[in-house]
């Protein structure tokens, strides 16, 4: 009986807590991020607008960094320039871009990546038409530096793919926007074949503005990044920028609400050097220096090599003009050399550019497989080589092979790179970082024509020797940094 008696009252105090335990569940309201909200939407036709759209500002800046090496000649002619003035334009060219990539960032991560992106695009093609009717070397030189000044801000087209696109495709398609350079060198090359010869540089310059100003109106399908927007505290703009996502990829979005921790502090110099980040944003500065060091040393000593016969068994199938400057005849003054471009320079630099594509299947399952940090090194011990192979005597075909794998391997290093560091760095300071290493990139590009154009014609393996030293720096340097971002969410607070 006693037994019977003490049932009701586990019954009744079973009923209680069951009564007790649904009241705090109701209060709770559900929450997400927008790192959440972009792997729930996850990869559909918005992403492939955005690859088009963004990709493109790579056939762009391709074009106007190409535009140097086919247009050299040409002006050496023209205006009877010394090695050092030619190699003097793609230097101010690089410095422009230098300047102006740290200032650019700065105002991307304070007023937006759209924004900024949109300024440098129209900034470009303002000056770029402009440099089509420089009355002279020195304003040449002048227009094609607010050129680069322009070009600059074109980083932010990366920045807004990588802040767009799901964890796991970050690997595949921003390496795949080698593509999108690809097709600006070659479009570049093979215009100035044909208009150079024809209606002159001047003419190939206007002509090649004209994909930049339709891009520009290209840019209103592309909304500001929402990682900016909610970093920002304008969370209502991120979440109406998720959900169109959401209805144009046919997706859905996160239940709840869309809460992220406003910044106030963004874009400041300081936090790149911060104890967390010092190492890392230290050894990505080098890697990013000697990388372009290395890329523009191979683009400008192409042109070189094939303008002035400087490999043995490379003879081109027209024989340089020398012509004397007629306002200064003094004896021991230096003639010009004026050698224009053959068809068949036109096709080794076509072929030896095709090479930039060649390596990116592997490049991509490197990337995703290996690792950033691993696959960075390995690329960057074998340009070291292959420099030092353009040494052996060989016959033009031979050159062009090695061309051809230079150019490969110094685009797997540009792509990696590129995208290690839009992924190591926090929301707040991923503009800046990406400003900043484009800087310390742009004075490897402006020492690299000195090596190149003066020092290649002078000491051909001594050029060659440090072109590979400075890759191996990058590989040891590429090999130790201290964070590997594959597999790794972007990260929104430092």
């Amino acid at each position: 009986m006693a037994a019977k008696q003490t049932e009701p009252v586990t019954i009744i105090s079973l009923r209680k807590l069951s009564q007790a335990a649904p009241e705090p569940q109701q209060k709770e309201t559900k929450t997400f991020t927008v790192e959440d909200a972009v792997e729930t939407i996850g990869f559909g036709r918005f992403h492939i607008a955005l690859f088009l759209i963004m990709g493109s500002t790579g056939v762009v800046e391709a074009m106007e960094i190409m535009l140097i090496a086919v247009v050299s000649p040409v002006i050496r002619c023209e205006w009877q320039l010394e090695n050092w003035q030619v190699a003097f334009v793609t230097t101010m060219v690089f410095f422009g871009y230098m300047v102006s990539s740290i200032l650019f960032g700065l105002l991307a991560d304070r007023y937006g990546r759209w924004k900024i992106l949109l300024l440098s695009f129209l900034w470009g093609a303002y000056f770029s038409l402009l440099t089509s009717f420089s009355p002279s070397y020195i304003w040449f030189v002048f227009l094609r530096t607010m050129v680069g000044c322009g070009v600059s801000g074109h980083a932010q087209g990366l920045i807004i793919k990588t802040e767009f696109l799901p964890t796991k495709y970050r690997g595949y398609m921003l390496p795949l926007s080698q593509v999108f350079w690809l097709a600006g060198s070659l479009l570049i090359i093979s215009m100035a074949s044909v208009v150079i010869p024809t209606i002159g540089w001047r003419w190939l310059i206007r002509i090649a503005s004209i994909p930049g100003i339709i891009l520009i109106m290209a840019f209103k399908f592309i909304p500001e990044s929402a990682r900016f927007n909610v970093s920002t505290g304008n969370t209502q703009a991120a979440l109406d920028t998720l959900e169109s996502i959401a209805k144009m990829n046919r997706s859905v979005m996160p239940e709840g609400r869309l809460v992220e921790p406003i910044l106030e502090k963004r874009g400041r110099f300081a936090d790149l050097l911060e104890s967390k980040y010092l190492r890392t944003t230290l050894q990505i500065w080098i890697i990013w220096l000697g990388i372009s060091f290395a890329y523009y040393g191979v683009i400008l000593a192409s042109a070189e090599l094939l303008e002035r016969d400087l490999v043995c068994g490379s003879k081109s199938e027209s024989e340089p003009e020398v012509v004397e400057n007629m306002g200064d005849a003094e004896e021991g003054r230096s003639p010009c050399y004026c050698h224009m471009f053959a068809p068949s320079d036109y096709r080794t630099m076509i072929i030896s550019t095709l090479g930039e594509i060649a390596l990116n299947p592997l490049n991509i399952l490197g990337i995703n497989f290996l690792g950033r940090r691993l696959s960075l090194s390995i690329t960057m011990g074998c340009t070291a080589l292959f420099f030092l192979l353009l040494n052996i005597c060989t016959s033009s075909a031979g050159l062009i092979g090695f061309l051809f794998m230079l150019r490969a391997l110094v685009a797997a290093n540009f792509n990696t790179i590129y995208i290690y560091t839009a992924e190591v760095y926090p929301t707040p300071m991923r503009a800046l970082g990406m400003g900043t290493s484009g800087s310390l990139c742009r004075i490897g590009a402006m020492v690299a024509p000195f090596i190149s154009q003066v020092l290649m014609s002078a000491s051909f393996l001594g050029a060659l020797c440090l072109f590979s030293s400075v890759c191996v720096v990058c590989a040891i340097s590429a090999f130790t940094l201290p964070i590997e971002t594959k597999g790794r969410a972007l990260q929104q607070i430092k």
